[in-house]
C-alpha cells in the first residue's frame, strides 16, 4: 500500500473513512483541508475570505503535492480538488484514486448538519443547498469518475456500513 488517495463531493464521508481506513491499514491520514489549515494557521474559511476561491486553489495544489509525495498514507482530498490544474491526472499517478459515489440527497443530508463550516454552502437555505450540490455534482462528475476506483458510498450511515465500506476498499485495491 503507498498511497490511497480519496475524492468525492463534500460529505461523502472522505474523512471518516480516511480515518477508520488508516486505523485498519496502520497508514497515516492527512485529510488535505486540515493540512492546509495547520500549515497556514488559519481555517479554509479565513482562507476563502481573504484570498478567495482562485487564491484558495492554487495553495490547495501546493499543498496536494506536499501530502501525495509521503509514503504510506491515506489522503482526504476536497471536494473540489480533483476539479482544478491537472490535480485529477497527478492524484492518479501518485497513487490509488477511490471516488466515494454519494447522491445528491445522502450528500445533503449529510452537509445539514455542518454547512457553517463549509465555504462554498454557508448560509444556504435547505432548497438552495440541494440545488447547488446538483449543480457541483454535474460539473464536478466527469472529474470524479477520472478515479481509478468507485465506491457508493450512499448507504454509510453508521459505524458497521463504515466498517463495511473499509472492507470494501481493501477489496477493490487487493490489499
Amino acid at each position: 500500500m503507498n498511497r490511497i488517495i480519496l475524492i468525492g463531493y463534500m460529505g461523502a464521508g472522505k474523512t471518516t473513512i480516511g480515518k477508520a481506513l488508516s486505523k485498519e491499514l496502520g497508514a497515516t491520514f492527512y485529510d488535505l483541508d486540515w493540512y492546509i489549515e495547520s500549515r497556514m494557521r488559519k481555517t479554509v474559511a479565513q482562507i476563502f475570505a481573504e484570498k478567495g476561491e482562485e487564491g484558495f486553489r492554487k495553495m490547495e495544489y501546493n499543498m496536494l503535492h506536499e501530502v501525495a509525495e509521503f509514503e504510506n498514507v491515506i489522503i482526504s482530498c476536497g471536494g473540489g480538488t480533483p476539479c482544478f490544474f491537472d490535480n485529477m491526472d497527478y492524484l492518479n499517478q501518485q497513487g490509488k484514486t477511490v471516488y466515494l459515489k454519494a447522491t445528491p440527497e445522502v450528500l445533503y443530508n449529510h452537509l445539514l448538519m455542518g454547512k457553517v463550516e463549509r465555504p462554498l454552502i454557508k448560509g444556504k437555505s435547505p432548497e438552495e443547498l440541494i440545488t447547488f450540490i446538483r449543480e457541483q455534482l454535474d460539473k464536478r462528475e466527469p472529474y470524479y469518475t477520472k478515479a481509478k476506483y468507485t465506491l457508493d458510498v450512499s448507504l454509510m450511515d453508521n459505524y458497521e456500513k463504515i466498517k463495511i465500506s473499509v472492507d470494501k476498499i481493501k477489496e477493490i485495491l487487493d490489499i
